[in-house]
């Protein structure tokens, strides 16, 4: 596993094992997350089990499954952070850091998105 840069905000936790295979069972994102989803910012609360953490959310890209960690699980609840990080290792799953496009760059608006038409 690649050490995470210092300015890194997320990681990615990609359902790629480092020699390439996809990594089962193909529900492993949403499981991670779950269990992840009480620790959130000002701790957890009655109800909210039913929803994902902010600070670790199941997603695809490309047609991989990951899981989108924010650096802030780290500083607010260590334990969790090292028990993604962990599970990640563990499966020998490929980590990265995620890339923030900035929102516009200097002086020119952000376009928005364009819509597809039917």
């Amino acid at each position: 596993m690649t050490a995470i840069p210092a300015n890194a905000k997320e990681v990615f936790i990609q359902g790629i094992t480092s020699r390439g295979s996809t990594f089962r069972p193909s529900d492993w994102a949403e499981r991670l997350a779950g269990v992840m989803s009480q620790f959130r910012p000002g701790g957890p609360r009655p109800g909210r089990h039913l929803g994902y953490s902010p600070w670790c959310i199941p997603t695809t890209l490309n047609g991989v499954k990951c899981v989108v960690v924010h650096v802030d699980l780290q500083e607010h609840q260590p334990m969790a952070w090292d028990f993604v990080m962990n599970f990640a290792r563990d499966n020998d799953l490929q980590v990265t850091e995620a890339c923030l496009l900035p929102d516009a760059v200097e002086g020119l608006p952000v376009s928005p998105p364009r819509q597809r038409q039917p």
